[in-house]
């Protein structure tokens, strides 16, 4: 079973999205999810290591389904040779627990990147936490984000984000 759950082949699809820079820590990294007007999205950036920053991110508003425990997070995407970060959250505090897991999109086609539980890393202000494992029916919202010291421009082209159920 999939359920889709955010479509970026639909340009509407990115206005459930908002940014989070390193700003928030004195940084000067931004970034942004846009519609890039033929079928995708792109999260893109710059992402600066002056005044303590590393970062970029942006992350959904509340999602609209619950999924079973059994889902697995797919990414469908293509990359610019960077890693980034699917940020999965249990709760819908600004600040809090969140669950990382790590995916390097290829560069010249598109993939999907598949992500069980178990490949989610919990975290709090990135770094690692003792924390039960996530269980993603208890998902509420979904965050991407590129750290790292990875510095420089970014880009990650996105058409769907959506869940599986092993059959």
């Amino acid at each position: 079973m999939m359920i889709v759950l955010f479509d970026f082949t639909q340009p509407e699809s990115t206005a459930a999205w908002f940014s989070i820079g390193d700003a928030v820590m004195g940084g000067r990294s931004v970034g942004q999810l846009r519609p890039t007007g033929n079928g995708s999205a792109v999260f893109e950036g710059l992402v600066s290591l002056d005044h303590n920053g590393g970062f970029a991110s942006v992350r959904s508003r509340p999602l609209a389904h619950q999924l079973p425990d059994n889902a697995r997070l797919v990414v469908e995407c293509r990359g610019d040779g960077k890693t980034y970060k699917l940020v999965a959250r249990t709760d819908a505090a600004f600040d809090g627990i969140a669950y990382h897991a790590v995916f390097t999109p290829p560069t010249t086609a598109w993939a999907t990147c598949v992500l069980s539980a178990v490949d989610f890393t919990p975290t709090f202000r990135g770094r690692s936490v003792l924390a039960p494992p996530l269980r993603p029916a208890n998902l509420v919202t979904l965050g991407l984000m590129i750290a790292g010291k990875q510095a420089g421009p970014f880009a990650l082209w996105l058409r769907r984000l959506y869940a599986i159920t092993p059959t």
